[in-house]
């Protein structure tokens, strides 16, 4: 495996994370990540990160969902085993409908969801027992962190570094995948 280094700059406040970001794009540096212990909004556009499809995707789950519940509540209550439930025959599923609205919609919401976090997780590539990535153990607690990949002058960047706001300026190796 190659090596190549980069340059974590540790910084203790959202705000100024988010300026040292806005400044260091502007500086034209790339920023390979960035560790955060909460959602910081408007980050992903100030590193210039492509708008998520998760909403395509959810969209997409309910639709199943609600087709689902469909096609089950179809043929459960309407084909296999009709019942004459409080003076309601079943004679077809369109007459009973109003009735199951709230499977459809509580079967549409289950299937996004979980559906969701399937996605989420398989995307992002967290399973069960893997290792960590996180370079170090302070940003899930009150530090954040900006990597940087080193090309070119490592004192200019650090200098640029120094003067957003970073309390801490580490250069590391960083192994290749």
């Amino acid at each position: 495996m190659e090596t190549s280094k980069v340059i974590h700059a540790i910084y203790t406040d959202d705000d100024v994370l988010m300026a040292a970001v806005k400044k260091v794009k502007a500086a034209k540096y790339h920023i390979e990540e960035v560790y955060t212990p909460f959602p910081v909004h408007g980050l992903d556009k100030a590193m210039g990160l492509a708008p998520t499809r998760i909403a395509i995707a959810a969209f997409m789950y309910g639709c199943v969902g609600l087709t689902v519940a469909i096609v089950m509540m179809n043929f459960i209550m309407i084909d296999d085993w009709p019942q004459d439930i409080g003076g309601k025959p079943s004679f077809s599923y369109i007459e009973n409908m109003p009735a199951f609205v709230p499977i459809m919609f509580e079967m549409t919401v289950f299937f996004a969801a979980h559906l969701m976090v399937i996605t989420f997780y398989l995307r992002s590539r967290m399973w069960p027992f893997k290792k960590a990535e996180n370079p170090d153990p302070r940003t899930t607690d009150d530090h954040f962190l900006m990597e940087i990949p080193v090309h070119g002058s490592i004192n200019d960047l650090q200098a640029l570094l120094a003067d957003t706001g970073a309390v801490e300026i580490n250069i590391v190796d960083k192994e290749a995948h």
